[in-house]
């Protein structure tokens, strides 16, 4: 299985981590017009629900290595958390952009249904 291979070759869990933090980072600092924010275009609701997901996922794998530990998984998936906020308070300084509910609820789906999967996949 392919999560075996990443929970054994941590390093690699570490870089697309590190990667994929990065480019929300980026991702959060382009400035967008109007026209692309609108409420019926779902596909920015896919994009937040599969970053945050996907981080989640590596930054469990890279905590835990495919052993459980509670404390470490808590701690990743408020890490996450604290990020996605992070990500909207960003978004505020960024011209043409804001801070959305909206976007740190789906963000927040992606990192639950992460956290479930690979909680399953532990235990």
């Amino acid at each position: 299985m392919i999560i075996t291979w990443f929970e054994k070759h941590n390093f690699v869990s570490w870089l697309i981590t590190i990667f994929g933090a990065g480019l929300v980072f980026y991702i959060s600092s382009l400035s967008f017009s109007g026209e692309s924010q609108n409420f019926g275009n779902v596909l920015p609701l896919i994009y937040h629900f599969f970053a945050f997901f996907l981080l989640c996922f590596f930054l469990l794998i890279s905590f835990n290595k495919g052993k459980w530990d509670k404390r470490k998984f808590i701690f990743g998936v408020i890490l996450v958390l604290l990020y996605a906020v992070s990500d909207e308070i960003h978004q505020i300084f960024v011209s043409n952009r804001d801070a959305s509910y909206l976007d740190f609820i789906i963000d927040s789906l992606g990192i639950f249904f992460s956290g479930l999967i690979y909680y399953k996949r532990l235990r």
